[in-house]
């Protein structure tokens, strides 16, 4: 709960002498944030029990890749019909239903025993995970506009707390704990923390920002005319080049370190665990930065470190230079995905947050084939050095993007 409490730092820290709107938006942020962190933590703790449902399912290195591309394909298909239900019956409500089938689908896998079945359930999971993606961030969108502080980074941080927690207790229990009796416990811890969590967002509605009339909440918002679609797209194309840089170090930075430059497996295992963590830092420092240079120069910041960063990791002769690369890279990624999504949003609301999720999470999917076929073509190395030029791309985008603003709201 301390981490918790310094990731809502921002919120009023006593009741005492709060008015009940102060209390509401305070309340309306712990809940938010726990449901990112569920997020994180359910998505990493399926990840690490892949090479046992790979081997239960008795599934080839191909057939197992076809059945992962379940999730990405629920996901991606999920998105824009999700953030069309957000402006129906509010992204808080929606929220809770996608976190109740994400912990529901999440024990699915275990109970598989075909590469078949497990596709079909891994679409389902997929489904869940993009709607609670575009969910959350859509009622965080309201939050910021309404606390009037750039506060999404935090949220994000969350996200990737979970993901670490996650992950760690998975590698500490996989050898004592079958898959399935781990994605069920999975499955009863994220169906107590909704149980908990989602009250407050059902009896709380989406805050609208204190500009608006009260008659006028953020989820009410018009359809995207043509100039916010532009710019909508424009932001999630930011949001897919961070999110390629993402996908490509997962899958692939450990076998450059391994493969290129020689590093022991678990040095090697630790440049994507370097890269998680200068991520995290960044994102908790990520208010801080924003309220400091504004989302403009934190984007193109970002975005050229990153670039800087990644010529370092893929070009490094050394491990260690490498890896100081990967941990540069994280630090300069780790804000870009999380202003992208709040610009779209604050600029189209729930069908801002979807159309830059959904591109986002396409950049995540270009990424390790994109890296595969380059890395045919030309080397590992250079394939790597596609993400410093998207990473710089970002940057200029983001500059480009400087002058975009919400239009009014009615």
């Amino acid at each position: 709960m301390p981490l918790l409490n310094k990731l809502s730092s921002a919120a009023p820290s006593r009741a005492t002498g709060e008015d009940p709107a102060a209390r509401s938006l305070s309340r309306l942020r712990t809940a938010v944030t726990l449901f990112f962190a569920l997020d994180g933590f359910l998505f990493a703790g399926w990840v690490v029990r892949i090479p046992a449902i790979k081997q239960q399912t008795g599934s080839s290195a191909s057939d197992l890749g076809l059945a992962l591309l379940g999730v990405s394909a629920g996901a991606v298909a999920t998105m824009t019909l999700t953030g069309r239900l957000c402006r129906r019956f509010g992204s808080h409500a929606v929220t809770v239903g996608a976190a109740v089938l994400l912990s529901l689908s999440i024990a699915l896998p275990a109970l598989t025993h075909s590469t078949l079945a497990l596709g079909l359930v891994l679409l389902v999971f997929g489904t869940a995970y993009g709607a609670i993606n575009v969910a959350m961030n859509s009622a965080a969108v309201d939050l910021v506009a309404a606390l009037r502080r750039p506060v999404m980074p935090a949220f994000h941080a969350a996200f990737s707390l979970g993901g670490m927690v996650g992950a760690g207790l998975g590698g500490l229990v996989a050898s004592g704990l079958s898959p399935a009796a781990h994605l069920l416990g999975l499955s009863a811890a994220g169906l107590l923390l909704t149980a908990a969590a989602g009250p407050v967002l059902l009896r709380h509605p989406s805050p609208a920002p204190p500009s608006a009339p009260r008659s006028a909440p953020a989820t009410g918002r018009r359809r995207m005319d043509p100039r916010s679609r532009r710019l909508v797209t424009l932001f999630g194309v930011i949001a897919l080049c961070t999110a390629y840089g993402e996908g490509a170090l997962a899958d692939w930075g450990a076998l450059h370190l391994t493969q290129d430059l020689g590093a022991h497996p678990g040095v090697a295992a630790a440049g994507y665990a370097l890269f998680a963590l200068t991520m995290t830092a960044g994102r908790l420092s990520g208010t801080a930065m924003l309220e400091r240079l504004g989302q403009t120069r934190t984007l193109v910041a970002g975005g050229a470190t990153a670039a800087a960063g990644m010529l370092l990791g893929s070009l490094a002769p050394t491990v260690w230079a490498a890896l100081l690369g990967f941990a540069v890279t994280g630090l300069g990624l780790a804000n870009i995905f999380p202003v992208a999504v709040d610009r779209a949003g604050a600029l189209a609301g729930p069908a801002g947050v979807a159309a830059a999720s959904t591109l986002g999470y396409g950049g995540m999917l270009l990424g390790p084939p994109a890296i595969g076929f380059l890395a045919d073509w030309l080397s590992l190395p250079a394939a790597l050095t596609s993400v410093a030029l998207l990473s710089a791309a970002a940057a200029a985008l983001g500059l480009r993007a400087r002058n975009a603003t919400a239009p009014a709201r009615q």
